[in-house]
């Protein structure tokens, strides 16, 4: 045991100093006050030089990210809405009894949008490695393909494929998030709920038209 516990201080309670061999990631042994320890010793992780934990985000600038998440989210929205408004040509499908009038996908947008910014700003700040984020950043992607798809190059079948890929996405983001993080979970239910309510309306008028 002395062989292998060099540098450690024999008196019970004493830490060992950090040897000068240490480098990242060295585990060197000590036994602290009243631990119950294996053989009266327990490891010490040594880290030298870096800080190899993820990047510290002061307090100050959380909110700052959150703004900037879903200025960006509800911008680019808005961006790709006011291109792609359904004119002449949507008016002119064949559409379901349960399509809602035009007027309501503009607010229901902006505060879904509000939503996915802020669930954005968790997932970097709190999960950033983690498929959480990877998985935003798809529904993201998918959310605003589908707008010029289907207004802009009336694609409906493309769109339909779009939206399905962005249904799934969600229903993944969603059950990544169920143990990880329940304030993004619960907020993305109304948006998977309408989302959902979108794809049965783009199959409809897939199937009708």
């Amino acid at each position: 045991m002395g062989a292998t516990a060099r540098g450690w201080k024999g008196r019970k309670g004493a830490a060992s100093p950090v040897s000068p061999l240490a480098g990242e990631g060295t585990t060197e042994l000590f036994a602290g006050p009243g631990q119950k320890t294996i053989f009266g010793l327990r490891k010490r992780r040594v880290l030298s030089g870096r800080n190899t934990t993820r990047p510290y985000i002061p307090a100050m600038s959380k909110p700052l990210v959150y703004a900037l998440f879903i200025i960006l989210v509800v911008g680019c929205g808005l961006l790709i809405g006011i291109n792609n408004i359904p004119g002449e040509w949507y008016q002119s499908l064949a559409k379901p009894a349960f399509n809602p009038p035009n007027w309501i996908f503009g607010p229901v947008w902006t505060l879904l949008y509000v939503i996915i910014g802020f669930v954005g700003a968790r997932s970097f700040l709190h999960h950033r490695h983690s498929p959480m984020m990877r998985l935003w950043v798809a529904q993201m992607i998918f959310n605003f393909a589908w707008s010029p798809l289907f207004f802009g190059l009336q694609e409906i079948a493309l769109a339909l494929i779009v939206i399905l890929a962005l249904l799934v996405s969600l229903a993944l983001f969603l059950a990544v998030t169920y143990g990880r993080d329940r304030l993004s979970f619960l907020l993305f239910l109304p948006y998977l709920a309408w989302v959902a309510f979108a794809s049965l309306l783009n199959l409809s008028i897939f199937l009708m038209n």
